[in-house]
């Protein structure tokens, strides 16, 4: 005998009323399953949403989905993107994945009160995970990650350029500020003045 949920069918006599009974009881088992909830929404928190536009952006690297929350009759706006594989070595040596909005809210943090859209953060953030994709397999250090967003914000603001240095580089005093500043004085100098 097999055990369904409820009824038992002898598979000893194949009648047409045991077969009935197991479509029955197969049926059943899988309308009792769980429906994965789809995307909550930031406001309301309700998972009863719908998708009312898709396009693919960044080059292919991501799609925008245009959300409509059937709740509270708000829009927004998700991405999706592939999962890297990319682990980061922090430097206590533990390992986590690459987190592209940890780097965004570095960014962010730096740009502070300066004049730089979130479009041109968003490229830096572009281009920095593609230069680590090209660049290392499957770790990276987290120095590496620091270099490349120093590297950036040194060509976009020098102001964000030092705020991030500061935290990256853990300056204790004026004097690392200053050690810092030196270079950047000195190639401002070396311009000819427009």
């Amino acid at each position: 005998m097999i055990h369904c949920n409820s009824s038992e069918v002898e598979l000893r006599k194949p009648t047409a009323i045991n077969f009935l009974l197991l479509v029955l009881d197969f049926g059943r088992s899988f309308s009792s399953r769980k429906v994965i909830p789809s995307m909550r929404c930031p406001y309301c928190q309700h998972d009863n949403d719908s998708v009312r536009d898709s396009r693919v952006v960044d080059d292919g690297k991501a799609i925008r989905r245009r959300r409509f929350c059937n709740s509270c009759r708000r829009r927004f706006t998700t991405f999706e993107r592939v999962a890297g594989t990319l682990q980061v070595i922090k430097k206590n040596n533990d390992r986590e994945p690459f987190s592209r909005a940890k780097v965004e809210r570095g960014l962010e943090l730096a740009c502070w009160k300066r004049k730089i859209s979130a479009e041109q953060r968003s490229q830096i953030v572009e281009a920095i995970e593609a230069e680590l994709l090209e660049e290392f397999d499957l770790e990276v250090p987290t120095h590496a990650i620091g270099s490349l967003c120093m590297t950036h914000l040194q060509d976009l603001d020098q102001v964000a350029y030092v705020r991030f240095a500061s935290v990256y580089r853990e300056f204790t005093g004026v004097r690392d500020f200053v050690e810092e500043l030196r270079p950047i004085l000195n190639r401002n100098a070396e311009k000819p003045p427009t």
